[in-house]
């Protein structure tokens, strides 16, 4: 589906809601805390946050968990996620994990990396993963 462009105020925002969600970040061992807001294409804004486990592998990453309940309350269909740390001179960027979940949904929607400053870099998903393979691979 054709990419939806958002105006510097939706981005805006779709960033300080990134940046609300990581306040509720469960990282009581990396003390890395993440947010992730995801838009879809009618509007409505998830919000995860990364939920750490003593198990370290059984920890699930903010981008993970703001898709995973898109998709359970029926969206499929993003326009957008930001993503947010405290990283305050570099922009955070998804793990490989959370690269492939997101494209699951499509190559052609946006990544908002961004700065504790809320400054941000645009990216597509394409451009984070390219050369992926998709759901689109399993018919050929």
């Amino acid at each position: 589906m054709a990419q939806q462009d958002l105006s510097q105020e939706e981005v805006n925002e779709l960033i300080h809601q990134s940046h609300e969600a990581k306040e509720f970040s469960f990282s009581p061992y990396s003390k890395f805390r993440v947010g992730a807001a995801l838009k879809t294409r009618d509007g409505r804004v998830f919000k995860g946050c990364n939920v750490e486990n003593a198990c370290y592998n059984l920890g699930v990453c903010a981008e993970r968990n703001a898709i995973a309940k898109a998709v359970s309350e029926g969206y499929r269909d993003f326009i957008a996620i930001a993503i947010a740390s405290d990283m305050e001179n570099e922009f955070i960027s998804p793990c490989g994990a959370c690269r492939q979940v997101m494209r699951e949904f499509g190559c052609k929607w946006d990544v908002y990396l961004t700065k504790l400053d809320k400054s941000y870099k645009k990216m597509t998903v394409d451009e984070l993963l390219p050369c992926s393979f998709g759901p689109e691979d399993l018919s050929k």
